[in-house]
């Protein structure tokens, strides 16, 4: 296919193939999800046919998270996210710890080494943005405690995985004897600095977008709302969400979803919040299709028949080790029993900061193929699983 169509195949093909199998699965009763991630399959590398632009599907499912954490934040505010933080942050840290141990002893028992093993299991310990927030939405319970509660986890996360990346390539070169690039000074003191810097650039970030652009934005927003246009209304709220995503990244080092999700969180303190996030509402939902679609690409179908059983034990850990340590975190940290199943099930799959995590990893060396495609199965498999194991919660325990 000619470099100039190619994104548009993808797209068309991508979103038709997805509307026809998201119907199949809803006329055999399972999620639509499964049906988008067998679209990306169909269209993806591993079968015969048209191959769909991967890199440019990976970009598309981008703004997917980028829209889709927009959205959310535009239904927060500060004042919300600091309540979360008493469960969110150490109920975050304490199940990334428990996945990634879970993980890496899983690595070790196939024989890796214990960086590998690693960076495996923290790939793991890590739950889909865009999954966990339409599971809340489509159950109601995004407005919910245990919903902010989520959403505090995933920024939790989000804030971790920043730190992994940076952490990464520094690890590979130690280990393999060389001196890491892009270091601000040399030795151990030059890695710690760079952490340092590192995590100083997100907190500016941070205080700059709760400080100064609470103050501007929806004053800002509010100006173009009273010239009563909508294209420009809908056009102003796309540029704050992609805009700060990107300079975000650009600029200060913050992944695309965190930057949108604060662009979303200071926006909504503009009495035209909820018009700026119907505005995007269409926009999101294609993304996020887009998004299963760019998922089910990446995957090779024939790790279920060359590794079942390391695919099965890697489900294992998502599915149960990553649900039991974060119900057993939400219920230490003053939760009911109804809201630490959900929370517990929310979290219950592998998402999009794994891909990127175990893709660099494999470029530097600390992560075989094998691994990768592994944390890729699992992911798949959990995100079609993710709707049923609320089902199991609901079952368990009555709803908050």
């Amino acid at each position: 296919m000619p470099h100039e169509t190619a994104l548009i195949g993808t797209i068309a093909l991508g979103l038709t193939f997805a509307l026809f199998l998201g119907l199949a699965a809803r006329a055999a009763r399972l999620p639509t999800i499964v049906g988008y991630l067998a679209a990306g399959v169909a269209i993806g590398p591993y079968t015969p046919g048209f191959v769909g632009d991967l890199a440019a599907a990976g970009q598309l499912a981008e703004l997917g998270v980028i829209l889709l954490m927009f959205g959310v934040g535009l239904h927060f505010s500060p004042r919300e996210l600091a309540d979360a933080r008493g469960v969110a942050v150490p109920g975050a840290l304490i199940q990334m710890g428990t996945a990634t141990i879970l993980g890496w002893g899983l690595g070790r028992l196939m024989g890796w080494d214990d960086i590998p093993a690693l960076v495996f299991g923290f790939s793991l310990s890590v739950a889909s943005t865009v999954v966990l927030l339409r599971a809340l939405q489509e159950r109601g319970e995004l407005e919910t405690k245990h919903g902010h509660v989520a959403v505090g986890w995933l920024v939790v996360e989000d804030l971790a995985m920043v730190l992994a990346l940076v952490l990464i390539p520094i690890v590979a070169a130690l280990t393999q004897d060389r001196a890491p690039t892009g270091l601000l000074a040399g030795g151990a003191d030059g890695i710690w600095l760079t952490i340092l810097v590192t995590v100083g650039k997100v907190a500016v970030f941070i205080a700059i977008m709760l400080v100064l652009g609470a103050r501007f934005l929806p004053v800002a927003l509010s100006w173009v709302g009273r010239l009563r246009s909508r294209e420009l209304f809908s056009l102003a709220a796309l540029v704050t969400a992609l805009g700060i995503a990107y300079i975000a990244y650009i600029l200060f080092g913050v992944s695309f979803a965190l930057g949108a999700f604060l662009a979303g969180l200071v926006l909504g303190q503009s009495t035209l919040s909820q018009k700026a996030a119907e505005q995007t509402l269409p926009l999101r939902d294609a993304f996020a299709v887009l998004f299963f679609v760019a998922v089910g690409m990446l995957f090779d179908p024939t790790i279920l028949w060359r590794e079942p059983l390391a695919v099965l034990a890697t489900v294992l850990v998502v599915l149960f080790g990553k649900t039991i340590a974060a119900y057993a975190i939400a219920r230490l940290r003053g939760l009911d029993h109804g809201a630490s199943l959900s929370i517990g099930a929310a979290l219950a799959q592998v998402g999009e900061f794994s891909f990127i995590l175990a893709g660099l990893a494999v470029a530097e060396g600390l992560l075989s193929g094998e691994g990768r495609d592994l944390i890729l199965a699992a992911s798949i498999l959990t995100i079609a699983l993710n709707p049923l194991m609320f089902r199991l919660a609901d079952r368990l325990g009555p709803r908050s």
